[in-house]
């Protein structure tokens, strides 16, 4: 019989696989590079460019170093440059754009046709022209969750609508379509199977652009990016913090309020968590620190002389 040994879990090194998905004009590379530049600290963060060197256009305003993927965009293809990238060591990789693996120039549904056409192009043989793409797409993606590096995908959204019959009226109606891979109707362009495997994605839209709308965000980070604001650097270092193991800034500080002792203790813990919550933009931990200071300091002059 196998032996197993079990340990206390401990969240230490979580590698991230953070989506992004927009249409054009919603902030999407905008964004990846902000998370990215608060993510990776002082070190430059790696970019994987399929938009024929839009990323460059960038290079004023953050540390990166980049690489183009042309055509054929094959999951073979997305694999070696981004395995090559964190073999070089960086933290941080952005991909911009992921959906060409699905529907850019080489990509599966190219290669379904090509496989199709390589069948006879025979109705029986549609179903078995995808076994090779999927299968290359599937290797792709295990290879994708070894990754060390923190990675930030960048897909195009399509918005997308379905006929629905109204229970009421007996009438169809046009609604955005509903998915649990998008959004309002906008569904990221990749393959079904990708979104299910993000640590956290996003939809942006044109009329917010950077302004993140959760597609899928779990309780445990929800506090990390504030949704009535642009995805920024502070959004990185709280998501990589949260990655690598630390506490969460909010629920230091309370500890840090609660533990007071002295009220010029109180008053430096107050002053901090207030400097924290002023960097955050996040105006309902200040609202909990004035509380938690408020409530401290009364205790505190009940029992000082």
């Amino acid at each position: 019989m196998t032996s197993y040994t079990f340990r206390p879990a401990q969240r230490q090194n979580v590698s991230l696989l953070i989506g992004l998905a927009g249409s054009s004009g919603s902030g999407k590379t905008y964004s990846a590079m902000r998370l990215a530049h608060g993510m990776a600290g002082d070190k430059p963060f790696a970019v994987i460019d399929t938009e024929s060197g839009r990323a460059s256009h960038y290079a004023d305003q953050f540390r990166f170093d980049v690489a183009e993927l042309r055509a054929p965009f094959s999951p073979q293809a997305y694999c070696d440059v981004i395995q090559a990238a964190d073999a070089a060591g960086y933290s941080v990789v952005v991909v911009d754009s992921m959906s060409h693996e699905y529907a850019g120039d080489g990509g599966i549904l190219d290669m379904q046709e090509d496989e199709f056409q390589r069948m006879g192009s025979r109705d029986s043989a549609k179903m078995a022209s995808w076994i090779k793409p999927k299968m290359e797409h599937k290797r792709f993606m295990q290879k994708l969750l070894q990754v060390k590096a923190h990675l930030i995908l960048c897909f195009r959204a399509e918005q997308k609508i379905e006929m629905v019959k109204n229970p009421e009226t007996k009438r169809l109606e046009i609604l955005p379509k509903h998915s649990l891979t998008g959004l309002d109707g906008w569904i990221p362009v990749t393959e079904k199977s990708v979104p299910f495997e993000l640590t956290a994605s996003f939809l942006l839209t044109a009329d917010a652009p950077g302004i993140p709308k959760p597609i899928k965000l779990q309780e445990q980070h929800r506090a990390l990016f504030p949704l009535d604001r642009p995805i920024d650097e502070a959004a990185g270092r709280r998501i990589a913090e949260w990655a690598a193991g630390g506490t969460d800034w909010r629920q230091a500080h309370r500890t840090a309020l609660d533990g007071a002792t002295t009220l010029p203790e109180l008053a430096a813990a107050f002053a901090a968590a207030q400097s924290a919550a002023r960097d955050a933009k996040d105006h309902g931990a200040m609202v909990d620190f004035v509380r938690l200071k408020d409530e401290k300091k009364s205790e505190l002059e009940g029992v000082q002389p």
